[in-house]
């Protein structure tokens, strides 16, 4: 990652970004105070401790919706691995992550499943494959949920449910997108019952290359999800599955997709031109956190 690349992606991030994206990377790339980013995330939290107000931006919705949870999580646990444990970890884990899960658990169906969203959603503007699918309870985003809950190490009624839910729905086989499997791997990669994620994890490999919307060529130009999604950095669990060649090719192609504004594309129709730009902003930030995990600086 050059240092005119960081700049040009930086410039973008401070003209067109969201301010929880402009206030992450102040903290990850500049050593700004993180409060700011929790601050931020605030911003999206509802009365019943959910979160909503399209944090994630493909859907324009206020109200809470499991998708916006999985969002915020993953903001707080930037947070923490960069530093903010000590300051923000009992703000985070005894205030926001708690009721996050009381309100799941509101939602969940008796065993636990949750769905993406609700059709509340349907009153504000959102993308058209932002539809009805979305309405049912599954691996996505049930199994991502648990598994980044668990990496936080939170104990909670929901997430016993939600756990044992999705033990079984693995156990029983895999056939869903790479979307889902991005979820069962957060999963497997922290559940607490590691001789049992090892053992489904065995099947990883073999779903991988039966997955839709998985872009293993980094010359396809088209929507999906590659190595980098699955393996964001070395340390990985995941960077097992892929060759050195496979890493470095979609790395090179990372590189090439800057645009000329400094900002990277999206691939998919956003519902609005603001939408679009803090996707872009959101997809930024992850390119240059993968490029900088891998060395490429």
């Amino acid at each position: 990652m050059t240092d005119e690349l960081l700049a040009a992606a930086r410039g973008f991030l401070d003209r067109e970004g969201r301010l929880i994206e402009r206030r992450l990377a102040a903290a990850l790339f500049d050593g700004d105070d993180l409060s700011g980013v929790v601050d931020a995330v605030r911003a999206y939290r509802n009365p019943d401790g959910g979160f909503g107000h399209g944090l994630e931006p493909d859907k324009r919705c206020p109200a809470s919706l499991p998708i916006d949870v999985e969002r915020a999580l993953d903001i707080l646990i930037e947070v923490l691995q960069a530093g903010g444990a000590e300051a923000w970890g009992s703000v985070i884990l005894d205030e926001l992550v708690r009721d996050a899960c009381d309100w799941l658990a509101t939602v969940a169906t008796p065993d636990g499943a949750v769905s993406l969203a609700f059709p509340v959603m349907e009153r504000y503007p959102r993308a058209e494959h932002w539809s009805d699918w979305t309405y049912i309870p599954g691996l996505n985003p049930t199994a991502g949920l648990g598994g980044r809950l668990h990496q936080l190490g939170v104990a909670h009624p929901w997430l016993d449910r939600a756990t044992d839910w999705t033990w079984a729905r693995l156990e029983s086989g895999f056939d869903e997108d790479a979307h889902a499997l991005i979820e069962v791997l957060i999963f497997l990669a922290h559940v607490p019952d590691r001789g049992r994620a090892e053992a489904v994890g065995a099947g990883v490999r073999d779903w991988l290359t039966r997955s839709e919307w998985y872009r293993a060529d980094p010359a396809d130009p088209g929507y999906g999800l590659t190595p980098l999604h699955l393996a964001p950095s070395p340390d990985s669990p995941w960077r097992r599955l892929f060759e050195d060649k496979a890493i470095e090719g979609h790395l090179d192609r990372l590189v090439r997709d800057q645009q000329a504004d400094g900002g990277w594309p999206i691939t998919w129709a956003a519902p609005g031109i603001a939408s679009s730009m803090e996707w872009r902003g959101i997809e930024t930030l992850r390119a240059l956190r993968t490029l900088r995990a891998y060395g490429r600086h």
